[in-house]
């Protein structure tokens, strides 16, 4: 092995289960809020005379693309599924929440014809393998596409509540949003795929499928609603040799089997604040046939422990979760206001510097 491998070939080991130079870092489903972001820049101007882009870049081993939008037309805040937000503010800054949900009253599957779906000629797929050859003339990273959450995106669309009742009471009108969504998603990333030729090697998908304490449904309730468009997804994705890294917040270890049948091959967030969420139980139970992403929480240690807590959390998620390989580690989500720079570089720099274990 060379003395330092690209971003690229270090994910595409760890993902093989195989020894790398270090351990892989990225920003998979996260990123710096606001005011943190400010507070990071003013430290490493002062500390390091760099930017937070400087800093960053030589770190981070994943790299997202996506084709140019289009259209048509949108009212602010609105998203491609007629989904309209609104900032919120939370003091020193602000959260997009959702204050149109269109398909609220929505009753049949009659309804859903009258919506403004999405169509996936609403991009263009021509310009990805350019940006893809920007990425790799700057410096060879892993190749990431997004953002494959069938439940999620059904739910802006329908409201939190609605939807978990229409599984219940109004299943075809619940599998017709599913279908729908889907639908939109598979020839998204078909044409995606199609244009990059190769050279993506991860999917991102998503569906946050626990709270802090416990599953948001049944895994029969799960295994009959979600996890079918999933599979769908994933086997198109795993046809184009491109790998699937899904995304689920929360108390989730009951699920992982369910989710590695499912057809993934990388569990990203890895909130081991929620419970029952232990990496030693997830290493040992799934690590052979699954890989992971994230693991160091913004809840607890980045936001309000020390720098010495950081960093020993950072080497303690190493030791465990990279041995044999399958380990890219990163922030459990976006680091939060008022999250101490220095924790944030302390997160870094040790990965940076952490022996991979024996």
């Amino acid at each position: 092995m060379r003395d330092e491998l690209t971003g690229r070939e270090r994910v595409r080991l760890a993902l093989d289960h195989r020894p790398t130079d270090r351990v892989p870092v990225a920003m998979v489903c996260s990123g710096i809020n606001p005011p943190a972001y400010r507070a990071l820049e003013s430290y490493l101007r002062v500390q390091r005379n760099q930017s937070v882009e400087q800093y960053l870049s030589p770190r981070i081993d994943i790299v997202t693309v996506a084709p140019n939008d289009l259209g048509p037309p949108r009212r602010p805040g609105e998203d491609i599924w007629g989904v309209v937000r609104a900032p919120v503010s939370y003091g020193e800054g602000a959260y997009d929440e959702i204050r149109h949900y269109p398909l609220a009253r929505a009753q049949t599957v009659a309804d859903l014809k009258r919506h403004a779906w999405p169509s996936a000629d609403q991009h263009d797929y021509s310009v990805i393998p350019g940006k893809i050859r920007a990425l790799r003339a700057e410096r060879d990273r892993a190749v990431m596409v997004t953002n494959g959450n069938v439940f999620e995106s059904s739910w802006y669309m329908r409201g939190f509540e609605r939807m978990f009742e229409d599984l219940l009471v109004n299943p075809e009108l619940a599998h017709g949003i599913f279908r729908r969504v889907t639908d939109f998603y598979l020839e998204y990333f078909r044409r995606i795929l199609t244009s990059a030729r190769g050279e993506i090697d991860l999917v991102f998908t998503a569906d946050d499928l626990g709270s802090q304490r416990g599953l948001l449904m049944s895994l029969g309730l799960w295994a009959q609603f979600i996890k079918p468009y999933h599979v769908e997804l994933n086997a198109l994705i795993h046809s184009f040799g491109a790998r699937v890294i899904y995304h689920s917040d929360g108390s989730i270890m009951e699920a992982v089997p369910g989710l590695i049948d499912m057809g993934i091959d990388c569990l990203q967030a890895l909130q081991f604040s929620a419970e029952r969420m232990d990496p030693v139980v997830l290493k040992e139970r799934y690590g052979d046939r699954l890989s992971f992403e994230g693991g160091i929480s913004v809840q607890t240690t980045l936001a309000f422990g020390s720098v010495e807590q950081v960093e020993e959390e950072v080497r303690e998620r190493i030791r465990v979760l990279a041995r044999g390989g399958g380990y890219i580690l990163g922030p459990s989500h976006a680091i939060q206001a008022g999250t101490p720079a220095e924790n944030i570089v302390a997160m870094f720099d040790t990965a940076a510097a952490c022996p991979m274990p024996a």
